[in-house]
């Protein structure tokens, strides 16, 4: 592939790859719930524009990442992660208002708000870039108050993409579907990786760096046009049935709940908590190895690398194969329970950030942290992207989606103040010993997630009024349901 355009080099592997995972799906035994082969298209054409967008709003989040990196003296590696620090505190806290505002609105609305508004932000944060590097502007306050400021309403708006595609996709999807649906999400997080990394990476080596931003803005617009015209809400919406989803919100009659009391119902129950905390430390390890690896090989010299130059791709790679390694694995032999893939993918956490200790200065640790990537995109895809529907009911998705990816990103600022506080700047970066903090701080988040994601083994949503096998316990109840679940042993 050496005679190939390098974006072309690059994009191979991926369409390859998704090529062969689409035949060994379309090879496995369906889940046969009565669906038409029109419904299926019809439920194709929704779900798929509505996961490209998801993918290209990754590109507008994470393409900071590349250009701080391109704008040379004018941002440190501290800079960036003051930036990304007060991004993703945005993001964590925008969930609290985003998530009962999609449940009250519906996924359709907010996942055009959330195109346009990111596309806003990121307008205006390369016209930015565009002042101060072209025209000379010395913003008050300086350049970096400025980009954070801009990039948190980014990150606001943002917030509504995963509370969307699960709000919409969780009406048109059982229960018995959503594990190979979380791969599904586990792949467009990772498309999204790549286009943030490496298409982001080839425009700043091939344009002004401000049209990393203008780009991304550029292609979300389109989506949100083609969105208004394809996406809706319901199956009823489109002239199909609506169906039992069999999920928490099945059965549910009763009179609504106001936002505080869902807060409390959710709040209150055992298997969200538990979810809270490792989807918490999820989000400190996804970006301890998703947003450092890139800036540690450039900082030691590395950037040259097999994986260093191909970071983009191979995270792609990694995250597809876990998602649907995930999925797969949930809905075929664990019956749809999303603990146990979970519980799997953390010993590889685990195991990936100890490699990466021992190896911190070789080609290893790169192969170690896209290891870690294919272990936390799988896992994310799972309880973000697949538990959320299930714990929540399409009736609650947003609230719950809204709880948990909070915690995500909580985890994500608390990831962006612990290093940019213990990683080593100036001629210091230049030698990997300096570098040991990074994946010494992952260890203990990697065991923490273990063990909590271990203790929902048996989770499992129940439809309000279903029977529960003998010896299973019912913890506090998910508004709408009952909740399946034990502890593993």
């Amino acid at each position: 592939m050496s005679s190939l355009p390098p974006w072309l080099a690059q994009l191979l592997p991926i369409v390859i790859l998704l090529g062969a995972i689409g035949l060994v799906l379309s090879r496995l035994p369906k889940v046969e719930l009565g669906h038409s082969d029109a419904f299926r298209r019809r439920r194709f054409l929704n779900w798929f524009p509505l996961g490209l967008t998801y993918a290209f709003l990754y590109m507008g989040r994470y393409n900071v990442n590349v250009a701080t990196s391109a704008m040379g003296a004018q941002t440190s590696n501290a800079d960036f992660a003051t930036i990304f620090f007060w991004g993703t505190l945005t993001y964590g806290a925008a969930f609290l208002l985003n998530g009962p505002l999609t449940d009250k609105l519906g996924g359709r609305f907010t996942i055009l708000l959330s195109a346009g508004g990111s596309a806003v932000a990121n307008i205006a944060m390369g016209g930015l870039v565009y002042a101060v590097l072209k025209n000379g502007w010395a913003p008050p306050g300086g350049v970096v108050a400025w980009l954070a400021g801009l990039y948190s309403v980014n990150m606001y708006f943002q917030s509504f993409g995963a509370v969307s595609i699960v709000k919409v996709n969780a009406s048109w999807f059982h229960v018995r579907e959503r594990g190979q649906l979380g791969g599904v999400f586990g792949i467009l997080i990772s498309l999204g990786l790549y286009f943030a990394f490496d298409w982001c990476r080839f425009i700043a080596d091939a344009a002004p760096v401000w049209w990393v931003f203008f780009v991304p803005a550029a292609l979300l617009l389109g989506f949100l046009v083609l969105d208004f015209f394809v996406i809706r809400d319901t199956p009823s919406q489109t002239g199909h049935p609506d169906f039992d989803t069999a999920d928490a919100s099945s059965g549910e009659t009763g009179p609504a709940l106001s936002v505080p009391q869902l807060f409390g119902k959710l709040l209150s129950n055992r298997v969200i908590v538990i979810i809270l905390g490792v989807e918490f430390c999820s989000g400190f390890l996804r970006n301890a190895v998703m947003q450092w690896f890139p800036k540690y090989a450039k900082a030691v010299g590395e950037s040259g690398g097999f994986v260093a130059s191909n970071w983009g791709m191979l995270s792609c790679v990694a995250g597809i194969l876990g998602g649907m390694f995930a999925g797969v694995i949930s809905d075929r032999i664990f019956d749809s329970r999303r603990g146990p893939v979970s519980t799997v993918l953390y010993a590889g956490l685990l195991l990936g950030a100890v490699g990466a200790v021992f190896l911190l200065g070789t080609a290893g640790a790169g192969w170690s942290v896209v290891f870690m990537s294919l272990c936390v995109i799988g896992v994310h895809g799972m309880l973000s992207g697949t538990a959320t529907m299930d714990f929540g009911g399409k009736k609650n998705a947003g609230i719950v989606v809204g709880i948990i990816d909070g915690a995500v990103y909580a985890g994500t600022a608390i990831h962006a103040l612990v290093y940019g506080k213990i990683l080593p700047t100036g001629d210091a970066m230049k030698d990997p010993a300096n570098w040991k903090p990074w994946p010494l701080a992952m260890l203990p988040l990697a065991v923490v997630g273990l063990v909590l994601a271990s203790r929902v083994w048996h989770a499992k949503p129940q439809p309000r009024g279903a029977p529960l096998p003998v010896g299973d316990v019912v913890p506090g109840a998910v508004p709408g349901a009952s909740s399946r679940t034990g502890t593993n042993g």
